[in-house]
């Protein structure tokens, strides 16, 4: 797996984070590897993704020290760069970042000598309407502690609009969410599945979520969580004012389209949690599976439930204790056979 330059995501608010972040600069140099900062919190103008990764030379690995908020910002510019994204978690949770402090080293020689997983994950895009727009003074009053606002996502030059809206330039590894701007006016929005309508929803908030995406805040508003490695799209209302409010799960297949209705208050549509635009009434996008996969470097070839029950803190109901005690694993010692080891329909 050959690694010529690196890009680097750093949670500057944190002292480990940046005491970590010294060491894979001085493991690059003393490997001449060329290493540049990306996506810097400062007080000057934040880039689009595709802008980030030509600043940093087009890595070919980014590496984000921090939470999962911090990989989600390295994600984004790895996606712009068909770059890997490898997370070192000095975070809280931690259901992206792979990679504890004390295994740092260990992590990167890994990545440079090819002995890693590479999992591939589904990542959202999107059509609008319009390209979308940030109204003025809106970045100081959403910001709190998070840095200037991206700019708005750009066309992308691939694809043509026609009436089909503009392709943005846009991938969401976790969630697109659509959320009231006005704390006294709902979002009013018409929700299309492959152009046809489903309902019509007025609610604090409508999420389009990956599989990736499902523990997060679709998991928080009431969603189901979904194995990663599953192509899917994942749809929950937050707080909808009708008897309906259950998520739809969807094969990647299948488009979700979100249309403002005329007496909506304004939406904020967000991207892996970063504001990218305000919808007015009338506006309307769709969501869809995007072409390209986010590549995430894992050491081994992690079981998701182990990493659900540990971040989560999952306890055993303690009725069902009390009636006994299961063992961790399964293995009656013998070989798997072999429609337990590949289990699901046999393609044709």
């Amino acid at each position: 797996m050959s690694i010529s330059r690196i890009g680097l995501v750093v949670h500057m608010g944190k002292e480990v984070a940046r005491d970590a972040a010294a060491r894979v600069r001085a493991w690059a140099a003393a490997r001449d590897l060329p290493i540049t900062d990306v996506d810097v919190w400062g007080e000057g103008t934040r880039h689009t993704a595709g802008e980030e990764a030509e600043l940093a030379g087009e890595p070919d690995l980014i590496v984000t020290v921090g939470g999962d908020g911090t990989y989600l910002r390295g994600a984004r510019v790895a996606a712009a760069a068909g770059a890997m994204v490898l997370g070192i978690d000095v975070g809280r949770v931690g259901f992206l970042t792979e990679v504890s402090v004390d295994r740092l080293e260990e992590a990167l020689d890994a990545v440079m000598a090819g002995d890693v997983v590479l999992d591939k994950r589904m990542t959202l895009t999107m059509r609008a309407s319009r390209p979308l727009e940030i109204p003025h003074g809106i970045d100081e009053l959403l910001r709190y502690g998070r840095g200037h606002a991206l700019p708005p996502p750009t066309p992308r030059r691939d694809a043509e609009a026609y009436g089909w809206g503009v392709p943005l330039d846009v991938w969401a590894l976790n969630d697109i969410v659509f959320e009231k701007l006005a704390r006294d006016r709902q979002a009013s929005i018409a929700v299309y599945v492959d152009s046809r309508l489903f309902a019509s929803y007025s609610a604090d908030a409508l999420i389009v979520s990956t599989a990736t995406g499902s523990t997060a805040y679709s998991f928080a508003a009431g969603g189901p969580v979904l194995s990663p490695d599953m192509d899917a799209l994942v749809f929950t209302p937050v707080a909808p004012h009708m008897v309906f409010n259950r998520s739809l799960v969807l094969s990647s297949r299948h488009r979700i389209g979100m249309r403002v209705l005329a007496r909506s208050g304004q939406v904020a549509v967000s991207i892996d949690g970063q504001l990218s635009g305000v919808l007015d009434p009338g506006d309307w996008l769709n969501v869809y599976g995007a072409r390209q996969r986010a590549k995430l470097v894992r050491l081994d070839d992690p079981h998701f439930l182990d990493r659900v029950r540990d971040r989560f803190g999952l306890a055993d109901s303690r009725a069902a204790v009390a009636d006994g005690q299961a063992p961790d694993v399964y293995d009656p010692g013998i070989p798997i056979p072999y429609d337990l080891a590949h289990p699901g329909p046999m393609d044709d």
